[in-house]
This record gives C-alpha cells, structure tokens and sequence, in this order.
C-alpha cells in the first residue's frame, strides 16, 4: 500500500523544500510592500471562471438560506476579480491565490495550485519585464538548478515569438497567421487530421522551442501573434503581434503577463470566438459571460499584469524535482 503523503518519513523529505516554499513566500510579500503593492484576497467562488478556450474548470452548487440554488465555479486565474478592483480604483495589487483547473497532473502540474498575480497601473510591456527580473533576484539565489537545468538570472533573454519560430522552425510564423497548411509547409511537418493554425502553433512551440528556452538565462518570450493576444492589448506599431510575454527559467514555462486590453467592445468580441471555439472543440457545461468583467475592462487604467506559477516558482527555489515536493500534502 503507497504511503500517505503525511507518513513521517515522506513529510520529513520533503520539510526541506517546504521550508524554503515559506521563505519565499515571505520575501515575495516583502519585496511587493516594499514598492507600494497592497495584497488582496478576491472570492475563488466566481460565477465565471475564465474564458480560455483549453483550461476546464471545476464547478459547485451554492444554496442559499431560502433554498436557492445557484451554480458557481472555482476560478482558474484571480484575474477578473483583480481587473474589477484595478477599475475600481485600488492601484497596485498582488496576490497569492489559490486556484483551480480540471484535468491537471504531472511532474510541473496540479490540480490545485498557487498563484502569484500582480497588476500594475501605469505600467508598460518593458517595465514589466524589468520589475519580474527585479522579483527573480530578490527571492531567488543568483544561479538556480531545477530539473537537471541551470539558469544564471545575471542576465536574461528577450525573444520575440517571431524570432523563435525563425531560430528554432525556419519559418516565417507571423505570414503563416490562419494559414495551417503554410505553416506545416515552412515547418516541414505534416498537419494532422483537424489542426489547425493554432493547434499547429503550439505543437512547434512545445516540440521545437520550449526546449531551447529559459536555460543559460532566463527567457522573456514576447510579442505573440494577434490571434493568440488572450487579454493583451495590440502593439500599436505592430498589430500584426500583442503585448504579451511568457517567462521560461530552468527550462520551465513560469509565468504570463500582458499589457492589459482596455477596449470593452474588443473583449467581448474577442470572448465570444474563444466560447465559441471552446464549444466547438470541448461541448462542455458553460458559465455566462462576465458582463460585470467586460464593463470593468473599460474602465481600467492603462496597466501591466502578470500571473505566475508560485509552485513552480518554489521548485526552483528549492531545487525540487516535481511540483508535489513544494506542496504540503
């Protein structure tokens, strides 16, 4: 019979890595109220979890004292919640949240997990990208190993999607948007019975690009194609691609940022194709679209946000091999 996590022997392998999870957790909230952050804590019973296409959410019935019966879900992100009080005036926030998705599980991934999420107004892409590396450094050894990876934070990357996808596939990917066989064709690879542009996308990205980032130094990966914006807003230089990065360190996808999108009548375009696609690829049980989020957006200060994976985080901290080690039971 497999021990419980909470066996003597298994806890006591793992106390060292948890000790060093509440160290960081403390520095993390150091170095936020050391720059005018005020942490929050938003509802993880949302009536909308979220709305991309790919994350599925866990849901529950809530009853009220007359009976009522009413469907809420655990959020997948704080990020609506934590839009709604950027629109309401609270200024810089962070937070460490708890949340939750479906169909999760492997050596990087959990069913349940923790977020570190912070937005700043007045923020653009490149401060953004300033201020997580100030963050790495503050809380983190100067050169960490996870995963058999070794990652220097003396210095850090910056790569456009674009120039990955020329570096790692040869291919031209910003020409090839919503056009999946010129894709697979610059790539040299045969599409797959229904894939299309997106699916292709990612199938490079985690075959061909993932691999080569975030090792000697950390990766900023930025400027991704318009059709994969999410919740950043377009360059205005350049349409064609959004200001939104992802950030690679010891090899591991750490975390998601944008400069956020404040264009309401954008948003709700763009959340109806993800339902849509969502539908078409999942058919699963839905939630209505947050009108109260779509109405916050138009009313938020021009801002910089980012999600980060504080489990993750802990690994590397700690050196840790799988995301169970940094978790308490």
């Amino acid at each position: 019979m497999a021990r419980q996590a909470w066996d003597p022997d298994r806890l006591a392998a793992r106390l060292p890595f948890l000790r060093r999870r509440g160290l960081l957790a403390q520095a993390t909230r150091a170095f936020f109220t050391a720059r005018g952050y005020i942490e929050v804590e938003t509802p993880c019973l949302v009536p909308a979890p979220g709305e991309e296409v790919h994350l599925a959410a866990l849901s529950t019935i809530v009853h009220a004292p007359d009976g009522a019966a009413a469907r809420k879900w655990l959020h997948t992100s704080p990020e609506f919640a934590m839009k709604k009080l950027l629109a309401g005036g609270a200024g810089r926030m962070f937070q460490l949240a708890r949340v939750w998705r479906d169909h999760e599980g492997s050596d990087t991934h959990a069913p349940e997990f923790t977020m570190l999420e912070w937005y700043r107004p007045g923020a653009d892409f490149s401060s953004m990208i300033e201020e997580t590396t100030q963050l790495l450094r503050a809380v983190l050894p100067p050169v960490v190993t996870c995963r058999g990876v070794t990652t220097d934070l003396a210095a850090i990357e910056v790569l456009s999607v674009a120039e990955a996808f020329a570096r790692h596939c040869g291919v031209d990917v910003l020409a090839s948007v919503g056009d999946a066989d010129r894709l697979a064709a610059d790539a040299g690879v045969a599409r797959r019975d229904g894939e299309d542009w997106e699916d292709l996308f990612f199938r490079l990205m985690l075959g061909r690009i993932e691999p080569h980032l975030g090792r000697q130094n950390p990766t900023f990966l930025t400027d991704w194609p318009a059709p994969l914006a999410a919740l950043a807003r377009r360059r205005a230089d350049d349409p064609r691609v959004a200001e939104r990065f992802e950030l690679y360190v010891c090899g591991m996808e750490l975390a998601n940022a944008f400069a956020e999108l404040t264009d309401p009548v954008e948003q709700r375009a763009r959340f109806e194709a993800d339902r849509a696609r969502r539908h078409a690829l999942y058919g699963r049980e839905d939630w209505p679209l947050d009108e109260d989020f779509v109405a916050a957006v138009g009313r938020m200060p021009d801002c910089a946000g980012i999600a980060l994976g504080f489990d993750r985080l802990a690994m590397i901290a700690a050196g840790a091999a799988r995301i169970t080690d940094v978790l308490w039971l």
